[in-house]
């Protein structure tokens, strides 16, 4: 049984990259349906399903957040995820789909929901814009600003996985793209330009470009109307499926569900291991404790970081994590730009990755 994937809002749900993708359940505006029949429908996706995870992103007005804690509370389950996201729009459209994708192969609803924070470092999403006088997702000079000002000044602006913004201009080069195969969705605002399918594509060495439309948060997002939103992504469910199992998985140590990297996607209690020895009582045991304790949560967080990107044992098809040359675009396999999860950043991948096979689903 797949678990359900729900998001805010309608045109957040992209179609299936195949046959087998489901769709994504969409939970209305408080205005726009009552508590009880809210409620009613959320009961209806956990009978069906099981568990939902719902995609939550950052900007989402705060009555829209206080309706779905309220309804988790009222139905008293610890089957429902809240997943949240600072990507823009459409890159969160994306990491939808991606979820959708994961959940019909054999992973527990728990690594799906944890997955999100790990495939959010494979989407790289941006725009391109008219202004960024308004701008304050991602930081903006002064001397941007100044320039936005002159007549038919665009720039480009990356939101993740690392913020950049640049001035587009002859000479100029885009902001810096995946060194992995991606695709390259593009949605059309108000802003006349084809810089995206002709110039970033190109450069980014992207395989395919789409097309999708606007989604209507987009502009608030960005801070304009005059923009054209692009998202490079990871299509294929077989180097998706592989980049996931290649993460340590662990159990909850709160609410029992499996997990992938620090954080539990279900209740967010951050992982803890079980088998941490006890501090010592002596002397020196007591100074280098009281040590500890001021650096506990960066010490348990690269820990968990650690343990869940590079694991003690490998598993086959884990992607490798030694110092070396990255693999070359043509590829399957996914060479991270960033570290899955906060932590020291780690040497690229070396060498050729083993072809992904296509996972059961």
């Amino acid at each position: 049984m797949p678990t359900a994937i729900a998001v805010t809002s309608a045109d957040l749900v992209l179609p299936p990259t195949d046959q087998q993708t489901p769709t994504a359940a969409v939970l209305p505006a408080p205005e726009a349906r009552s508590l009880s029949s809210a409620v009613a429908d959320l009961q209806l996706l956990l009978d069906r399903y099981g568990h939902v995870i719902v995609l939550c992103p950052s900007s989402l007005p705060k009555p829209a957040e206080q309706r779905l804690h309220a309804i988790r509370s009222l139905l008293e389950s610890d089957r429902i995820a809240l997943v949240k996201t600072d990507l823009p729009p459409l890159g969160t459209a994306v990491l939808a789909r991606q979820l959708r994708q994961l959940s019909v192969c054999d992973f527990s609803p728990g690594v799906v929901a944890s997955a999100a924070r790990l495939l959010t470092h494979y989407i790289y999403a941006g725009a391109v814009l008219g202004s960024v006088a308004k701008l304050d997702r991602v930081p903006v000079t002064l001397t941007s600003h100044v320039k936005g000002w002159l007549p038919g000044a665009q720039f480009a602006v990356l939101a993740g996985p690392v913020p950049q913004l640049v001035r587009i201009g002859a000479g100029v080069a885009p902001p810096t793209g995946p060194e992995f195969a991606t695709q390259l969705l593009v949605a059309r605002g108000q802003l006349q330009t084809d810089w995206p399918t002709g110039t970033l594509a190109p450069t980014w060495q992207v395989q395919a470009v789409h097309e999708a439309p606007l989604p209507a948060e987009s502009a608030r997002w960005w801070g304009t109307g005059r923009l054209v939103e692009f998202t490079a992504y990871l299509p294929d469910i077989a180097v998706l499926h592989r980049l996931v199992a290649s993460v340590r998985r662990e159990t909850c140590h709160w609410c029992g569900m499996e997990l992938i990297g620090d954080r539990c996607g279900f209740c967010a209690a951050p992982w803890a291991a079980s088998t941490a020895p006890a501090p010592s009582r002596t002397a020196a045991g007591v100074g280098a404790g009281a040590g500890a304790v001021g650096s506990s949560g960066a010490s348990s967080g690269t820990s968990a970081a650690a343990r869940s990107v590079a694991p003690a044992s490998a598993p086959p098809n884990a992607l490798p994590t030694a110092a070396g040359d990255r693999p070359s675009r043509a590829l399957t396999a996914p060479a991270p730009s960033a570290p899955p999860w906060p932590s020291t950043p780690s040497p690229p991948p070396p060498g050729d990755i083993p072809p992904a096979t296509h996972p059961a689903r």
